[in-house]
């Protein structure tokens, strides 16, 4: 990618007095086997446990909670789509509050009215109440996502970043599939009330694994509220090509994970699987495998770089996606893990690029990649379940597929941007 693309965006205000960082603290940063990393990571993994858990809390539990209220699934999908909404809503104005209060401070109050929103959630006497409160809940976790990249980057070493990150990212994966596993049987037992009830305690743990082991933020400076500052950062990251890009992949890598796994539950319990809730709940194990690509990344960007490690991800997620057109459920399941592997390696890789380019307004470039993932998963979501109500899991598959090629195409126009670059260098230098 071109120089021009690759540079921070512009200093702004008190914005930018937060983020530039001294020679020097890089060497009294976090680094591993050094005092606090651990904890920072196994803090911000428990943190990344309690946001999947609750965001994505009804997504195993669709066909049973459909079957109850005698909603349709693209009625029912909303259910994890107004969460992402109201998060991708959020993520932004909670970035700018954690610039003048904290990252850390931030994503503990985020967690606590997430989890009492989630005890709150089985409840709900509707599905317009329930909607309703798992938008809020959406809001109220969104401190998390639009904290916790800026806070990794803030106290961990930049060499070692990529792998931070993707520990946070595995957490999310974890997070994902325990509470669908979870809901999933619990709701086989109890019914989708008690499923949800579960991932509130789950989530409740998780918080207070948090609190327990965050350690305190030594490289922090607050920042200002004035809204001017931070319209200007936010203008500069969007002239900003690479961020530009990164945002894109993000949604439609979200978009072919948020439809897939929010309509495979329907395809597994009809025929000719016909498979119960618990079963289908058990399903998300695959997420393991997002957990070991995600942390992985960095590994993965250092022997590819990473637009190479970006196409094998396009190309995994593919690969899996036609797999999963067979009616065998071992080619399905089989097609679910290229997929989940594919998705968490192109997002852990595009998520700590922007956390490594934009060196100043880390937080709301953080942010706008959160509003641009999340907004991918509400429109998979919907879309996914519209597609499939409309042509069964071909149509999902066919609208999965177009994103991918779109991910494809931008990375695409980035390498032969930095093909460019390097040509017209060389011209340059002699």
């Amino acid at each position: 990618m071109p120089a021009a693309d690759t540079k921070a965006s512009p200093a702004v205000g008190d914005a930018a007095v937060v983020d530039r960082p001294s020679p020097s603290d890089h060497h009294s940063k976090l680094r591993p086997g050094g005092p606090g990393y651990r904890r920072m990571c196994l803090s911000l993994f428990a943190a990344g446990l309690a946001t999947f858990v609750l965001l994505y809390s009804t997504q195993a539990v669709l066909p049973a909670l459909s079957h109850d209220l005698g909603v349709t699934p693209d009625q029912a999908s909303w259910t994890v789509s107004g969460a992402s909404i109201g998060l991708a809503l959020a993520v932004l104005p909670l970035s700018v509050l954690s610039e003048r209060f904290g990252r850390r401070r931030m994503i503990g109050c985020s967690l606590a009215v997430a989890v009492a929103l989630g005890l709150l959630v089985p409840f709900a006497p509707n599905l317009t109440a329930l909607v309703a409160l798992r938008v809020a809940q959406g809001v109220a976790v969104a401190g998390v996502p639009a904290s916790a990249m800026a806070f990794l980057a803030d106290e961990v070493n930049p060499r070692d970043l990529v792998g931070a990150v993707g520990l946070f990212v595995a957490g999310n994966s974890i997070g994902g599939m325990s509470g669908r596993i979870l809901t999933g049987w619990v709701t086989e037992a109890w019914g989708w009330r008690a499923g949800l009830a579960s991932v509130a305690v789950a989530s409740l743990v998780c918080a207070l694994a948090y609190q327990a082991l965050v350690p305190r933020a030594r490289h922090f400076q607050p920042g200002s509220l004035r809204l001017a500052p931070v319209l200007a950062t936010v203008r500069g990251h969007l002239s900003n090509g690479l961020l530009v890009r990164l945002y894109s992949l993000g949604l439609l890598f979200m978009t072919v994970f948020g439809a897939v796994y929010t309509v495979v539950g329907y395809r597994l319990v009809a025929e000719p699987f016909g498979l119960s809730q618990g079963v289908v709940g058990s399903v998300f194990v695959i997420y393991l495998v997002g957990t070991a690509s995600s942390a992985g990344a960095g590994g993965l960007v250092a022997r590819l770089g990473r637009r190479g490690a970006l196409y094998l991800g396009i190309g995994t997620a593919s690969a899996g996606l036609l797999l999963t057109l067979f009616d065998q459920l071992l080619a399905v399941v089989a097609g679910l893990v290229l997929i989940t592997a594919g998705f968490f390696a192109g997002h852990a890789v595009a998520s700590s690029a922007v956390s490594r380019t934009a060196t100043e307004g880390r937080a709301q470039a953080s942010a706008l990649y959160q509003m641009a993932y999340y907004l991918g998963s509400s429109l998979g979501g919907a879309l996914g379940a519209l597609a499939y109500a409309g042509g069964g899991w071909p149509a999902t598959v066919a609208l999965t597929l177009t994103a991918m090629v779109l991910a494809a195409g931008v990375t695409v126009y980035a390498t032969r941007k930095a093909v460019v670059s390097r040509r017209l260098a060389a011209v340059a230098a002699n």
